[in-house]
């Protein structure tokens, strides 16, 4: 698919590099790969328009530091609203180029932008996705820079995000003794 190659190419010019399997990979070109096995994985009958939406899920990103906007809650959260956007924005234009039609576009963008999550089938396997790469690949390094209270209130949120189906994949991870730990507690406490 053309798009997919657009968005590959935006996500390979990622200036921070991250090592797997004995591999170094455009960070978000990386996470791009990630969310489309993630939901490929737990959807193997996904429509196209799913699998652009989670390709394109973080294309880009670099181009929005966190670090522009406030520390804190009410910045990351401005941040996270911004990223919806520019996410949804960025790929648009990389549809286009590709000669998608203006629905199927309208619906990439709804994806991106979380509109419909828990009603929409595809919005929640784009969102289970998200949810397993975090979980997967991404919670350890994190946990280990934060306090245990802030990674239980993030286990917590995450999971009210996921599909149960995603809760049960999420509970076979190979999380390591801390992490596990911290999940237990942030589902029993919650």
């Amino acid at each position: 698919m053309l798009a997919v190659s657009l968005i590959d190419q935006a996500n390979a010019s990622d200036p921070v590099w991250e090592t797997w399997q004995d591999q170094a990979w455009p960070r978000t070109y990386l996470y791009g790969l990630r969310m489309t096995r993630w939901l490929l994985r737990l959807h193997p009958e996904a429509t196209e328009i799913a699998f652009l939406a989670a390709r394109a899920q973080h294309v880009c990103r670099w181009l929005v530091p966190r670090n522009r906007y406030p520390k804190g809650r009410r910045g990351y959260l401005e941040w996270r609203t911004y990223l919806y956007r520019f996410h949804a924005e960025k790929t648009a234009q990389l549809m286009v180029q590709a000669g998608y039609g203006e629905q199927d576009i309208a619906e990439v963008r709804r994806i991106l932008m979380k509109r419909g999550i828990r009603r929409d089938p595809q919005v929640q396997w784009v969102e289970d996705a998200a949810c397993l790469v975090f979980l997967h690949y991404y919670f350890a390094p994190f946990a280990s820079d934060n306090p245990d209270e802030k990674i239980i209130d993030i286990v917590r949120k995450t999971w009210a995000k996921m599909s149960a189906e995603a809760h049960q994949e999420a509970m076979k991870l190979p999380l390591g003794e801390r992490e596990r730990r911290l999940v237990q507690l942030a589902l029993s406490s919650g």
